[in-house]
C-alpha cells in the first residue's frame, strides 16, 4: 500500500499550507500561483481578449496593477506585432470599465456579480462604501466584512493606482426605492426565486435570504404557513403578491 503524505508548504512559493475542512490552503497573499490566477479572473471578467493564462505566464504577470503597466512597444517585443497591438487595445478599452463591472473582477470572497448590482444601487462611488452601505444593499455579515477587508488593504494601497474611475456608469445605474423584500415558497409568474430576484432587483429593490425588522414586504404567493410567515406576521410586515407590491409602489413598467 502507498502512504500518500500531506503536504505542508505550498509548492509555489514554499509558505505553509493550512488545513480547513480537508482541503489545504496557502494564505500568502503574494504567492505567484494566486496572483496569477487573479489576474486571469480579472482580465476574464473585464473581457480582456488574449490576456489568458499562457499570456499571462510570458509576460510574467504577478498583479493586476502590472497590465496596465506596458507599453505598447513592450506588448508588441513580448507577443509580436499582432498579438501584442491587439492585446494593447483591449486593455486600453477595458479601462472604461464602470464599478458593478470592476467589483467581481478583484476575487473579494463573495462579491460577484449580483452582489456588485446590489451595491451599485445603493451607491454611485467605491468612496462611499463602508459596512452601513454594504448592510443596507442587503449583503450578508461576511460579505460585508470582506470587502471592507478589500477596501482598507488591497484597494487602499494598490488598486487606487489602477486607471479606473470607480465610478458606477449613470446609464447602467439601478435606481433604489429603499424597499426590502424577503421571497418564500412557489411563486405564480415565475418559474423560480432566482427570476423574481432579478426582476424586483432590475426595479430598484433589495431581495433578501431572511425576514428581519428591516423587512418592508414578504412575497408569499402559495399562501402556506412557514417560519417566514410567521415571523413576518409578528413584526407587522405584508405578505403579499408581487404583482401588489408593484401595485403599492406605483412602479411603472
Amino acid at each position: 500500500m502507498i502512504k500518500i503524505v500531506m503536504p505542508t508548504t505550498c509548492p509555489s512559493c514554499g509558505s505553509d499550507l493550512e488545513l480547513v475542512n480537508d482541503q489545504l490552503f496557502c494564505r500568502n497573499q503574494s504567492c505567484p500561483a494566486q496572483s496569477s490566477k487573479k489576474v486571469e479572473h480579472f482580465a476574464k471578467t473585464l473581457k480582456i481578449k488574449g490576456l489568458g493564462p499562457k499570456t499571462i505566464e510570458k509576460l510574467n504577470l504577478t498583479s493586476i496593477n502590472e497590465v496596465y503597466e506596458f507599453t505598447e512597444d513592450d506588448l508588441v517585443d513580448s507577443l509580436g506585432m499582432a498579438l501584442g497591438s491587439k492585446l494593447f487595445e483591449q486593455i486600453q478599452k477595458s479601462k472604461t470599465a464602470d464599478l458593478t463591472t470592476l467589483l467581481p473582477a478583484f476575487s473579494i470572497p463573495l462579491i460577484g456579480n449580483s452582489a456588485s448590482k446590489k451595491l451599485t444601487s445603493v451607491v454611485t462611488n467605491i468612496t462611499e462604501l463602508n459596512y452601513d452601505k454594504c448592510v443596507e444593499a442587503g449583503l450578508g455579515p461576511k460579505s460585508c466584512e470582506n470587502l471592507i477587508e478589500w477596501l482598507e488593504n488591497e484597494y487602499k494601497y494598490e488598486h487606487v493606482f489602477l486607471p479606473f474611475s470607480f465610478q458606477c456608469e449613470e446609464q447602467e445605474q439601478v435606481r433604489s426605492i429603499g424597499k426590502s423584500v424577503c421571497i418564500t415558497g412557489k411563486l405564480n409568474d415565475f418559474k423560480n426565486r432566482t427570476l423574481a430576484k432579478d426582476y424586483l432587483e432590475s426595479l430598484g429593490f433589495t431581495v433578501t435570504s431572511s425576514v428581519t425588522q428591516k423587512t418592508d414586504y414578504l412575497v408569499d404567493e402559495e399562501g402556506k404557513t412557514s417560519s417566514k410567515s410567521t415571523k413576518a406576521e409578528s413584526l407587522g410586515i405584508p405578505i403579499t403578491t408581487i404583482k401588489d407590491i408593484i401595485q403599492i409602489e406605483e412602479i411603472k413598467l
